[in-house]
C-alpha cells in the first residue's frame, strides 16, 4: 500500500452506517484518533462502554525528553476527545464529557441520544493538519478572529491572539531560544529522530510518527534518513526556519489555563482541537510552535514577556492561510483499544 491509499483510508468519512452501538463507538473512537498529538505518538487508549467512552493515557508512548510531565500527553487527550464530541453529534448522540482526576486518569464522554447535527466542525476533522509550512502573510478579518477566539475559550481556558508584529517577534525570540537549548539537548534529539519515519513505508508501516512527507522532505529508507538527518538538522538552519514561518504567519495563539492540572491540560486540549477545526473550516492553516512552553526554564519568562499573568501557558500556535500538505497517517483502531 502507498503512503497516499494510506492516507485516503483514514481520513474519510465512514461508508457504511453504524448498525449497532459496537459499531457506532468503534467509529466515533476512529474519529477521534484523527486528533494531533506530540511528535503523532497517539498516546491514547479508548475504552468503549455501555453508551460511553472512556479517553486514558498511553504512557507507553509518551516522550520523557521533550514533555516529562506528561503535559502534551493529557493536551491530546483533550483534542482527540474534542474529535470524538463533534463525530457524536453528527452521528445523532448528544455527549458530556466529565473528567478523571485520578492519578493516571483520562476523561470519559457519556453518549445520549440527540437529534443529529453535521456541523463545519466535524467535516473539518478530515481536512485539519498541523501545516507544517510558509504561510502567505496576509491578516485574517476581524470576525475571522473573533470566531478563532471564541472557538479557543473553555472552561478555566481562554486564548490570546497575538497579530501585531512586536508581539509576534517576542514569541519568536523565545521559539529561538527554546529550539537551541532543545537542539543542543542529545536526549530531546534522539527521541525526536526515534519518531521521525523517513521512507513512506515506514510511516505506512508503523501508522504513527512525524512521517518525511508531512515537513516536505524525501521520502528515503532510514540508513539513508538518519545520517543525513545528523547532517542536516542544525540548531541555525532550524532556527532560520522557524522565523520564516512565524513571520509568514497572520498571528500567534497563545492557549493559557487558569490551573496548571491535568482537568485544565486537558481542556486546554479541547479548546485548541475546537480551534483548529474552526480554523480548517475557514481555510486557515495551523502549527505548533511550543519550545517556549516545553523549556521548563522559558516558560515563566515567557508568561511574563507576554503579560499573561499567573496562568499557565499549554500551547503556542501560529496560524495563517498557506498550502495544504501530506496528512499523517494513524494506527487502525483496533491498536489503541484498552
Amino acid at each position: 500500500m502507498t503512503y497516499e491509499q494510506a492516507a485516503q483510508q483514514i481520513w474519510r468519512h465512514s461508508d457504511t452506517p453504524a448498525t449497532n452501538e459496537k459499531a457506532l463507538l468503534t467509529e466515533l473512537i476512529r474519529y477521534a484518533t484523527l486528533a494531533p498529538s506530540s511528535h503523532n505518538t497517539q498516546c491514547w487508549r479508548f475504552r468503549p462502554e455501555d453508551s460511553a467512552v472512556s479517553l486514558l493515557p498511553d504512557f507507553d508512548r509518551r516522550c520523557p525528553v521533550v514533555d516529562p510531565d506528561d503535559h502534551h500527553l493529557f493536551v491530546s487527550l483533550g483534542c482527540a476527545a474534542e474529535n470524538l464530541v463533534h463525530a457524536a453529534r453528527a452521528y445523532g448522540m448528544e455527549p458530556t464529557v466529565e473528567y478523571d482526576l485520578q492519578p493516571d486518569g483520562g476523561l470519559k464522554i457519556t453518549l445520549e441520544p440527540f437529534h443529529p447535527n453535521e456541523s463545519e466542525l466535524y467535516h473539518a476533522i478530515l481536512k485539519r493538519q498541523c501545516t507544517r509550512a510558509e504561510y502567505d502573510g496576509t491578516a485574517l478579518s476581524t470576525d475571522e478572529l473573533f470566531l478563532l477566539k471564541t472557538a479557543g475559550r473553555g472552561r478555566g481556558v481562554r486564548v490570546e491572539l497575538l497579530t501585531h508584529r512586536p508581539a509576534m517577534e517576542t514569541v519568536l525570540d523565545y521559539v529561538v531560544q527554546g529550539n537551541t537549548a532543545q537542539m543542543n539537548n542529545p536526549g530531546f534529539v534522539k527521541e525526536l529522530k526515534s519518531w521521525i519515519r523517513f521512507s513512506d513505508a515506514e510511516a505506512v508501516s508503523t501508522g504513527d510518527g512525524l512521517a518525511a512527507k508531512t515537513t516536505g522532505n524525501p521520502s528515503v529508507p532510514r540508513w539513508i534518513g538518519s545520517p543525513l538527518f545528523n547532517f542536516i538538522y542544525r540548531t541555525r538552519p532550524e532556527n532560520d526556519k522557524y522565523a520564516r514561518q512565524i513571520r509568514s504567519s497572520a498571528g500567534i495563539a497563545v492557549f493559557v489555563s487558569d490551573k496548571d492540572d491535568k482537568a485544565h491540560w486537558m481542556e486546554a486540549g479541547r479548546c485548541y482541537q475546537r480551534f483548529a477545526l474552526q480554523a480548517t473550516a475557514l481555510g486557515i492553516r495551523n502549527a505548533f510552535v511550543n519550545q517556549p512552553v516545553e523549556e521548563s526554564d522559558l516558560r515563566p519568562l515567557f508568561a511574563s514577556a507576554l503579560g499573561l499573568g499567573d496562568g499557565r501557558p499549554n500551547l503556542v500556535v501560529r496560524f495563517g492561510r498557506g498550502p495544504e500538505m501530506p496528512k499523517s497517517l494513524r494506527r487502525p483502531v483496533s491498536a489503541v483499544l484498552s
